[in-house]
């Protein structure tokens, strides 16, 4: 079969997700475009990567239009975690949105394939469990969290509207909690909080009474389904649940990982954060059915990769997102 190089646009490419999707379409021989303004991402990321003839790091604002020449756009880039989508929320809701209109376009513009990395946020504090992609959500539209919820789900009416409008070729996934290596060591998000915090034998930070549960995906798993998606048919464009349906409490998570590290830190608790959801779980039906896609790695191989990884340098943590 006859290779056809790809030209692909990656917006946020200098980000945890980012980075890691970068680094397989570099690798499958694609000429990859990084575009980042490095608010949450980090040179150090993609650094392996400027060597490589077949990619571009680009330095831009995705708020601001941008005009290549393209054949795929995956469209990543927003800060992901509350300590930093709240920081700025105005920016969080225009980089949803005004990100979303500026890459429709340029996808309208020049004929590409686009997939937005849309989220689970959008099901806000789910009142159904697990959560199934026609569940329309139960989200505070006036919290601190609704720059970042209510951005991504106007950014998928966006994808759908020039979807129907325009034809434009569109695919929306909606991704549950991901860890992994190149995670920010201070994102406020559980796993890179607690394994940080349990490297420097800190308290472990836990919210409420650690019952809530989150489903954990590891993020080479994750990618696998975004190039999966990309890939497929043009009669699938989503939106479809990208996860891990295993389930954890807050307090178990914990109790592994100052195992796995052997560390003398304790765990405390304090008041759960406003509109913070007591329970998330992915119903991935509809990526094995369509897209022949399941996690492969379990909670245990993930987090051991991702202690390995932090292990290069032990941070202070101040809070987390559960």
């Amino acid at each position: 079969m006859k290779h056809t190089q790809k030209r692909i646009l990656v917006t946020g490419g200098a980000g945890f997700l980012g980075s890691h999707l970068c680094d397989r379409l570099v690798a499958a021989g694609n000429d990859v475009l990084c575009l980042d303004n490095f608010f949450t991402g980090s040179k150090e990321n993609i650094a392996h990567l400027i060597v490589k003839p077949n990619f571009e790091l680009i330095r831009h604002d995705l708020v601001e239009p941008i005009l290549l020449e393209v054949d795929e756009i995956y469209n990543m880039a927003c800060p992901a975690s509350p300590i930093h989508y709240q920081y700025n929320p105005v920016k969080t809701t225009k980089t949803s949105v005004m990100g979303a209109i500026n890459m429709l376009g340029l996808a309208k513009r020049v004929e590409a394939k686009i997939l937005q990395a849309s989220t689970s946020e959008v099901y806000g504090d789910p009142a159904i469990h697990p959560q199934t992609e026609s569940y329309w959500g139960n989200v505070n539209t006036i919290g601190p969290r609704s720059c970042y919820d209510e951005g991504k789900r106007c950014a998928e009416t966006l994808f759908f509207d020039y979807y129907r409008q325009n034809r434009v070729n569109i695919r929306v996934v909606r991704i549950f909690n991901t860890y992994g290596p190149r995670m920010h060591p201070n994102d406020g998000r559980v796993v890179s909080n607690f394994v940080v915090q349990s490297l420097s034998n800190l308290d472990i930070t836990v919210y409420g009474d650690g019952s809530q549960t989150r489903s954990f995906c590891y993020v080479d798993d994750l990618i696998e389904g975004l190039i999966r998606m990309m890939d497929g048919s043009d009669d699938f464009v989503g939106p479809v649940n990208l996860g891990n349906p295993g389930e954890f409490s807050m307090l178990e998570l914990a109790e592994m990982i100052i195992k796995m590290t052997g560390s003398r830190s304790k765990i405390i608790f304090e008041a759960l954060p406003q509109d913070d959801p007591l329970q998330r779980q992915p119903d991935i039906a509809l990526a094995k059915e369509r897209l022949g896609w399941e996690p492969k790695i379990k909670l245990e191989e993930g987090l051991m990769r991702t202690i390995e990884h932090f292990k290069n340098g032990v941070y202070e943590s101040k809070t987390n997102d559960q």
